[in-house]
């Protein structure tokens, strides 16, 4: 319960710092107040409508990236955020561990990067 209010206000912080910063993209759809899913399909039809009534060719390909995070290199992002959104070591250093507990053995901790 806890990590899910936590989870929720630096998803929030994070949020305010990039549209403060216009730091995204015009067209983003996700985690945006009055932005959906309905709203970036409604911009993808009428893009194709007005490229049809315009006399040209209109093609759409769709991917299923649901799940692409899973397979992000967590070194190449952390640099990413870091040099695309000025997120440095302080907001992703979190200094904390991980392992896993079956009865009364443990996994060796793994830091968390």
């Amino acid at each position: 319960m806890l990590s899910k209010t936590l989870e929720r206000l630096v998803a929030r912080q994070l949020l305010d710092y990039l549209s403060e910063s216009d730091l995204l993209p015009y067209l983003q759809s996700a985690y945006r107040a009055y932005h959906s899913t309905e709203t970036a399909m409604l911009k993808v039809l009428g893009d194709i409508l007005c490229a049809v009534d315009s006399g040209d060719l209109a093609a759409l390909a769709l991917l299923d990236l649901s799940a692409a995070f899973e397979t992000v290199d967590h070194v190449t992002l952390l640099q990413r955020l870091r040099i695309s959104y000025g997120l440095g070591d302080r907001v992703h250093d979190s200094g904390r561990f991980q392992f896993v507990r079956c009865g009364e053995s443990t996994s060796t901790p793994t830091q968390l990067i």
